[in-house]
Formats: structure tokens, sequence, C-alpha cells
């Protein structure tokens, strides 16, 4: 037994001595609000960490996939502005949190879900986060895929040694693994020292997208033939299909609204996390978007046939190329690679680290965190959720589903009910007469408005993955975010103002 609590001992994370057991379950050294000297973040650090987390092959895809469901290219934009202007709204509204009180988003639930009833948004996160990571991986590997090729042609042909259920090949989950391989080194890396990570990326990817986006151009013998392509659809599947096509880029965030404390607490003032948000968001997924639209599009023009993964696009490509287009593939490729490596950082590996913190922080930091949910990554089958367009948006649309009713009681507790003040020792702390602590940790009125926020979608969301329902519950779905955020919300006012709720 002596050399079991040993072992625990040696394996505990740092953090403040003198603390008992039931506060180590609540604080360690990541989990205390940002100390001064670890503020560095400015606002040109926030413009470069979205530019750089906009070139992404995700954001490609949900952009071209609008083409895909009958969207012109030019109401596919508008879908994206309007979109990720409504989200970039959303992420400065939680973002605000963190850049005020420095805090993340696990200490942040606490003060709307309880002490301990903070636990279930913080697992709903980190399953939503492990689970994108390996998306966001096997996307990584595909890019890995088309750099080797590029080099050894013959790496495309690989024989394929793995049964043919298993909707993955040898080559590509060679690739997949040399991308989550070469992924480790980048966890090592502190949150506020990962910033120049996102420096690099925010000059170099923009740099191999604007190439591909004038080789397609060329290819297709100017913009013209793109941009006179029309929609496919007309009447009210048109209206829903710009319905559609801005929630997907809401949903898009779902995850990034939730995690925009993680990094706005590094903020050296809250200015600093606000317009640089607000503006650079839509802006930079705009343009990223723009670029996969019209390259998407001119896969019709070259080739006959729509194209919604810009990297099926640059293989295309790739067939018959000469040496120099090889070599300009090869950098393409590459800047696809490091932008997905910062995206799955920024979006995915720290947030997984920072709930899995909260959840054992004795015993696991950030660091470690994100190493758990890189292993675990790898046994989800990424794969099958990337095959296709429909696959990839009702994902996206089912787990916006569940993030969007906290992200509603957050909100709502933030700003209306408790007015923007919280007391931040009382975070930490699990005194029964403490403001968070509620009902033996839990807050049930946050509970009920967040279970309310998912019933509205519920019905909506079985016959998006199969079974007729109702067409008024369809309806409803197409605009899960916004349901599910105001309907958690308003319940959540409502119920704090009926019944007693501490902390106020």
């Amino acid at each position: 037994m002596s050399k079991i609590k040993w072992l625990a001992r040696k394996l505990e994370v740092a953090h403040e001595p003198g603390l008992s057991n039931t506060q180590l379950l609540l604080t360690n050294e990541d989990l205390q609000p940002v100390e001064p000297e670890r503020r560095l973040w400015s606002w040109l650090n926030y413009i470069a960490f979205w530019i750089a987390d906009s070139l992404n092959i995700n954001t490609w895809m949900i952009s071209s996939s609008m083409i895909v469901g009958g969207l012109s290219w030019w109401q596919s934009w508008i879908c994206v502005w309007v979109g990720y202007f409504i989200a970039a709204g959303f992420v400065c509204l939680t973002g605000r949190i963190g850049a005020v009180y420095h805090i993340s988003f696990p200490v942040t639930v606490r003060a709307s879900f309880g002490i301990w009833g903070s636990f279930w948004p913080v697992i709903n996160r980190v399953v939503m986060a492990i689970i994108w990571y390996g998306v966001q991986g096997y996307i990584g590997g595909e890019c890995v895929t088309l750099m080797i090729s590029a080099i050894w042609p013959s790496y495309l042909h690989l024989p394929n040694t793995i049964s043919p259920g298993a909707g993955v090949s040898t080559r590509d989950f060679v690739s997949f693994f040399l991308f989550w391989l070469c992924s480790l080194p980048a966890l090592w890396f502190p949150v506020h020292k990962i910033r120049h990570l996102f420096t690099v990326k925010a000059i170099y990817s923009p740099i191999a997208a604007i190439a591909f986006f004038a080789w397609a151009i060329s290819r297709a013998h100017g913009i013209g033939p793109i941009i006179h392509q029309p929609n496919t659809v007309h009447g009210s599947d048109l209206s829903w299909a710009v319905v559609k096509g801005i929630m997907n880029c809401i949903g898009n965030f779902a995850a990034l609204i939730m995690n925009d404390p993680d990094f706005s607490r590094f903020a050296r003032t809250p200015k600093d996390a606000l317009w640089s948000q607000l503006l650079t968001i839509p802006i930079g997924f705009g343009i990223t978007s723009f670029i996969g639209i019209i390259v998407s599009s001119s896969a019709a023009v070259i080739y006959g046939k729509l194209v919604w993964n810009p990297l099926d696009l640059l293989q295309m490509f790739l067939d018959g190329a000469s040496s120099g287009q090889r070599f300009g593939i090869f950098v393409i490729a590459l800047g696809f690679t490091l932008a997905q490596l910062g995206t799955n950082i920024s979006a995915n590996s720290v947030s997984a680290g920072t709930d899995l913190t909260a959840l054992l922080p004795r015993y696991l930091n950030i660091r470690r965190g994100s190493y758990i949910c890189a292993a675990i990554s790898l046994a989800i089958c990424p794969w099958k959720l990337a095959s296709s367009s429909n696959q990839f948006t009702t994902y996206l649309s089912a787990y916006s589903l569940f993030l969007s009713a906290i992200a509603g009681v957050m909100i709502c507790d933030y700003y209306i009910v408790r007015r923007g003040y919280l007391d931040v020792k009382a975070l930490y702390s699990i005194g029964k007469t403490d403001p968070y602590f509620y009902t033996y940790g839990f807050s049930w009125q946050a509970y009920a408005a967040y279970l309310s926020g998912i019933l509205i979608n519920i019905v909506g969301f079985v016959g998006a993955v199969g079974p007729t329902v109702p067409i008024g519950a369809t309806y409803i779905y197409n605009v899960n975010y916004f349901a599910g955020v105001i309907v958690a919300g308003g319940m959540y006012f409502i119920l704090t103002k009926l019944f007693s709720h501490s902390g106020d």
C-alpha cells in the first residue's frame, strides 16, 4: 500500500502547498486565474490566432458543402459572412468572462451549474473535443498523403492490408498516424507560449491557400466560368439551404464558443480579446471560405463535377503533374498540414486538456490532458465522419445541439442574472454556504434549463438521422443552435427569478 501511495504522490501535478484533499479536486496551477506575468496575449496575438484558425480544411469543407447542397457561390459566401459574424458575437460573449476574470471554461461554468454540477458540461465538451481532434487529425493525414505522394507518386498506390469493412486504407491510416505522431511535440508547450505557432501558421498557410486559389482559377481558364454557375435549388428549398448554411457555420463554432475563455484569460486587457476577435473571425473565415467556394466551384468547370474536399481536388491536380507541379503541390499541402496542426491545438487539444484537468486536477494538467486527448483520438475512427458532406454536416449539427444549451445557460447567468459579477474565490470553494455550492454542489435550475435547450431540438435531431418526424420539428432543428441558446437561457432566467438562487 505504501508503494501505491508513493506512486500516487509522484503522479501529482504542481499545486499550492497545504491544500486539503477536497481542495485538490478543484484546483491546480492550470486551473487558477492567470497571474499578470502570464497575461501575454495582445490584440495582435488574437488576430494571428484567428487568421491561423480560419485557415483549415474544415472551413473549406463547410463552405464547399453549401455548393454541393445547391447554392451558388455568392449565396454560399453570404451564408458564411452572416454565420461567422454571429459566431464571433457568441465568442466575444463567452470570451469576455475569461478576459475579465482570467479563468478557463471549466471554472467559469461552475458559476452557473454549481461546483460539482460543472462536471457534466466539462465532460460533454471534452468528449466533443476529443472526437473533433480525431477528425481534424484524419484530415491532416490527408494532407500528409499529398505531401508524400508529391515526392513519391507510388505512395498513392500503397497496397492495402486493412479489411475493406474498416472504412480506411493502409495508406490513409499511415498518413493519419504520421500526422498524429508529428503533432505530439506541439502539445508539450504551455498555452501562453504556443501563440508563436499561430503566428507562423498565420503567415505561411495563407500563402499556400492563395497559391492553390490562383492555380485553380488558372486551370478553370479564369474566374468567369466559375462565378456564372447558378444555384440548383429554388423556392423554399433555397431558403432552407441558406438557413442550413448559416447554421453550419455557427455549428462549426459551437466548441470554439465554449473554448474561448481558455485563451481569452491570457489577454493583457479585456479589450485585447474583444474587437480583435469580433472583426477577425468573420473576415478571416470569410476570406478562407471564399477561397474554398471558388476552388470547389472550379472543379465543376475543370472536371465536370463538384468536389467538396479541396484535398481531393489537389490530388486530381497531382495526376500527370510535372516535377515542378508536384513541388507546388507539396508546398501547398505543407501549408494545409500546418493549418490543421494549429487548428487541432487551438480548438481541441488545449480545450480537452483544460477540461480533463478540471475533472482530475490532482493528477492532470493541460499538457497531460492534451496527450490523453491525442491517445483516445486514435481509436474513434474519424474517417467515418469525414467521408461525406452529409455525414459531416449532420455531425456538426448534432454536437452543437448539446453545446448550445450549455452556452445559453452560461451567457444568461453571467450577463443577465449576475450582471457581469463573479466571486472568483468562491469558484474554488465547496463550503455549504458558498454562493456556487447550490444544492449539494449542483444548480438544478441550470440543469432544468440545459435539458429544455436539448429537448427543443431532440425530435428534429432524430429526424436528421433517419426516421420521419413532424415538419415543425425539422424547421426548429434547422436553427438548432439559436433554439438551444434561447430556450436554455430563457428557461434559466425564469427559474432563477421564480426560485431562490444563491450566488446572484
